[in-house]
């Protein structure tokens, strides 16, 4: 019984983690310490820096870009075509430090700036800066992320 598929093409980094029915496509390269979780599917041609977490039923599709320590919770979508079904396509850029929640959707050609954070079921339509709190459909600037993480830190003492 096959759990998982992950082409003889991709890289893969020391003590990656790819849990049951995921796939890696071709010429994917999986950075050191990264998880994969369930159901997950990192399509052909994706980057992915290291000490990556990447929860169940992600979907990154070809042409992403992600950077070390990310966060990508369960069921979010990463798109990689503006104008479906197109001919040329675009990947979203995930840089480094970021979290991603669960069910969010990023538009293709999208940046999500180092250390942001996109809330669970968000829509981003367009770049997000560095240190920043988005939320919402559209998704819009909440708060900065040392705001984010003193909130965190509140809830984790409380």
């Amino acid at each position: 019984m096959v759990t998982n598929f992950v082409s003889e093409k991709a890289k893969l980094g020391k003590n990656v983690k790819i849990w049951h029915f995921a796939y890696v496509g071709d010429n994917a390269e999986i950075g050191d310490n990264v998880k994969i979780g369930s159901l997950a599917h990192v399509d052909y041609n994706v980057r992915i820096g290291d000490n990556t977490m990447i929860e169940g039923m992600v979907y990154i599709p070809p042409l992403s870009r992600i950077g070390k320590n990310v966060f990508i919770g369960p069921a979010a979508a990463l798109t990689n075509d503006p104008y479906p079904a197109s001919k040329k396509m675009i990947g979203v850029t995930i840089e480094d430090g970021a979290v991603i929640g669960s069910r969010a959707v990023i538009k293709a050609g999208v940046t999500i700036g180092k250390n942001s954070v996109v809330a669970m079921g968000a829509v981003v339509i367009k770049d997000v800066p560095a240190n920043t709190v988005v939320a919402g459909v559209p998704a819009k600037i909440k708060y900065s992320r040392k705001e984010y993480d003193k909130k965190k830190k509140d809830w984790e003492d409380g």
